[in-house]
């Protein structure tokens, strides 16, 4: 169960890349979750892949040298989700469908692929943790950077227009 978890169904073992595809598979998850109960469940949602992941990675990784093996994405999922809590929130404000707040989405999945890899401040010291709250911290962390960088990219495409309609 921890391996299904850690890998996300096997998304894991795909070749190359695979925290970007394990980035790509949290999108249409995310989705339903905000389907499911807006900002709410995708709270809830993120809160529960973080306890759930950790356990699936230090499962995973128990007695390995590697506490952090390529495989487990369980990680991009957490981060990705939590880049993207400013778009559920936005959906939920302006009573919008979430796909039409697809610049948001863009926005999300680049800044958060940007930090996880660039590893920047507070990504990098949690990523040095060599454990599994490592593993799972870092990508929180860029996923935080990443709802940063949403959310900056929202006030100023949505500034301009508030002023205008003044």
């Amino acid at each position: 169960m921890s391996r299904l978890i850690a890998t996300v169904f096997g998304v894991g073992y795909l070749r190359p890349a695979p925290g970007t595809w394990g980035s790509l598979a949290a999108l249409p998850l995310f989705y339903g979750l905000h389907l499911l109960g807006g900002i709410v469940a995708t709270l809830i949602g993120v809160i529960a892949v973080g306890v759930v992941g950790y356990w699936a990675t230090k499962q995973m990784t128990q007695g390995s040298d590697n506490h952090d093996p390529s495989e487990i994405v369980i990680d991009e999922v957490l981060g990705q989700w939590i880049a993207l809590l400013p778009v559920s929130y936005g959906a939920v404000f302006a009573d919008a469908d979430i796909l039409a707040l697809w610049p948001g989405w863009v926005v999300g999945f680049a800044a958060f692929r940007l930090f996880d890899i660039w590893k920047p401040w507070l990504v990098g010291r949690a990523d040095r943790r060599d454990d599994a709250v490592g593993v799972m911290l870092d990508d929180a962390f860029a996923g935080v950077f990443a709802a940063i960088v949403v959310f900056i990219a929202a006030a100023l495409y949505h500034i301009p227009l508030i002023m205008a309609a003044q």
